[in-house]
């Protein structure tokens, strides 16, 4: 699998298995998704769904996938796994397959995922995608694994949480912008009229560390990180050997 996330949550492993398992639910969490449908099916069967991604406030994407689970398993862990396409030309991803993977241990539940995607639009798509979308998709699923931690751990809805992180990336921003206004001269004496002299004294270690903060500091508990997640496994994995029963939707 060419891409590989993984987070510890402190939660019921039947709880974690339905906020994952359910549509509904998936969709509030994961940032990759706006909108998941499952279609009809037989029993026994496995679980086919159409699915669409905003990809911009005017462009969503859509696809469809078919998905399994193994709930009862002789190790006591529990997979999932999934097949998606899309035909939209516009979808910078052709065809992907995945998996999750829950491992109960003494701290709660190691849940993880693997998965890669055939890359559209031919060599400028695979370009584009190893410059821009696969470590955007990295970024999306850690920060989705840690918004969906925060909702089992500590209550703070998907929607609370997307809040959150929007209002501490603006601070940041806010301080960004008011350190590039520092550097400016002009700008600084008029902040500062009379004072500006001994300020000036100050300012250069002042604005190393507003900017250090800005940009390195550990976000709040209470907002979503990709950085808490583990992006390389700890050890070789492979896919499940359930991922071979699907075929590609």
């Amino acid at each position: 699998m060419g891409l590989y996330v993984e987070t510890r949550i402190r939660a019921d492993l039947d709880e974690l298995w339905a906020r994952t398992q359910d549509p509904a639910r998936h969709q509030r969490w994961d940032l990759r998704f706006t909108e998941i449908d499952p279609l009809p099916r037989a029993e026994g069967e496995p679980q086919r769904f159409r699915y669409a991604t905003r990809v911009l406030p005017f462009l969503t994407v859509a696809g469809t996938g078919v998905s399994a689970g193994e709930k009862e398993r002789p190790d006591g862990t529990r997979t999932s796994a999934l097949r998606f396409a899309s035909p939209d030309p516009l979808s910078p991803l052709a065809e992907g397959s995945g998996y999750w993977r829950y491992v109960p241990d003494t701290d709660g539940v190691r849940f993880l995922t693997g998965y890669d995607y055939r890359p559209r639009w031919g060599a400028f798509g695979a370009l584009a995608d190893r410059l821009l979308f696969r470590p955007l998709m990295g970024w999306a699923t850690a920060w989705s694994f840690d918004r969906l931690r925060l909702w089992l751990e500590r209550g703070i809805t998907p929607e609370r949480a997307l809040v959150n992180w929007l209002a501490e990336l603006a601070v940041r921003a806010t301080v960004l912008t008011l350190c590039c206004v520092g550097l400016d001269p002009a700008a600084f004496v008029l902040a500062f009229g009379p004072l500006a002299p001994a300020v000036a004294f100050l300012c250069p270690l002042l604005l190393l560390l507003a900017i250090s903060l800005a940009l390195f500091k550990e976000p709040l508990s209470c907002t979503p990180a990709a950085r808490r997640c583990l992006r390389t496994p700890p050890m070789r994995v492979c896919a499940p050997r359930l991922l071979r029963t699907l075929e590609t939707p």
